[in-house]
């Protein structure tokens, strides 16, 4: 087992959700605190079990909106820009409600990002201490 994956085994742990593996339960308490780097970590290591399984692309969609902000905190607005379009590919191959999430939700919340990158010319950045994303699955 490497160091990475004891780390984020340890802080899996910590997380709770009924019925849900504590990886993707955590990545969303991580998104919402805007700890995008951490909860792609997180998720990422549920990711590398079921990459070809049925949520593969499910994980690597949300693993990439979660990119799309850690570009956003490092003022790096076009390939946030790019993460967001792969993430809207990804997560639009599932139904509307896919493990808990309103995927609909999601994919309204990476076209309001889209447009307001697309809005400031790819020169102002949306994310602001006061303007941050949330997700909000069923758990």
């Amino acid at each position: 087992m490497s160091k990475k994956h004891e780390r984020i085994a340890a802080l899996a742990a910590t997380f709770v959700g009924e019925g849900v593996d504590p990886r993707y339960a955590g990545f969303f308490v991580l998104f919402n605190r805007q700890e995008f780097y951490e909860a792609h970590d997180v998720l990422e290591d549920l990711w590398l079990l079921d990459r070809a399984g049925a949520n593969g692309d499910f994980y690597k969609g949300l693993i990439q909106l979660a990119g799309a902000f850690v570009h956003l905190q490092k003022n790096r607005l076009r390939p946030s820009a790019a993460l967001f379009l792969l993430a809207q590919t990804s997560l639009g191959k599932y139904p509307a409600q896919h493990e808990r999430l309103d995927l609909c939700a999601v994919l309204e919340l990476i076209a309001d990002w889209q447009r307001q990158l697309a809005e400031g010319n790819f020169t102002v950045n949306p994310l602001t201490a006061t303007r941050v994303p949330q997700l909000a699955p069923a758990f």
